[in-house]
């Protein structure tokens, strides 16, 4: 089969434009994608910068703004649980450290997260939780440098789960 001169003019003209089109598309989609993420970063940084002023109600605000805006975004979920802690909503702030965890599994290897786990799960009344949690800590016999009595939290706080 022979094109003629004039139909292959157009099929590359075609082809030409298909790519055009591509383009303009993608610069349409990632500038919008851009702006989206500058708002997620904007709204990220105000809650984090809230949360270490000690504001927890107004970086509680924030954050659950992002949730809705980023609701499978590690950081997001462990900034909310920690938020919502110290907002001493305790069962939300279970949900979202699990959450957390179920997005990162290997979180289960930070010794801090672990602690903050146990002892949400602690406050929100889930003792059994935090029980098996809190055990997980004391297994590795690690003190982080920025928390120097860690280990003597697990043991307060194991000892409590054991007298109710």
């Amino acid at each position: 089969m022979r094109f003629r001169e004039s139909t292959r003019k157009y099929i590359l003209i075609g082809f030409v434009a298909f790519i055009i089109v591509g383009f303009i598309t993608a610069k349409v989609l990632a500038s919008k994608q851009d702006k989206e993420f500058l708002v997620d970063d904007t709204l990220y940084q105000q809650a984090s910068q809230l949360y270490n002023d000690g504001n927890y109600p107004a970086a509680g605000e924030l954050i659950n703004d992002l949730l809705l805006r980023q609701p499978n975004s590690e950081t997001v979920n462990y900034l909310g649980g920690l938020i919502n802690a110290n907002n001493a909503n305790y069962n939300q702030s279970a949900i979202l450290l699990q959450k957390t965890l179920d997005i990162n599994p290997h979180k289960v290897e930070d010794p801090m997260f672990m602690l903050q786990f146990g002892e949400v799960l602690f406050f929100a009344d889930r003792f059994e939780d935090s029980k098996i949690v809190l055990e997980k800590c004391r297994e590795w016999g690690w003190v982080p440098e920025s928390y120097p009595n860690y280990q003597d939290r697990v043991t307060e706080l194991l000892n409590q789960i054991e007298n109710m």
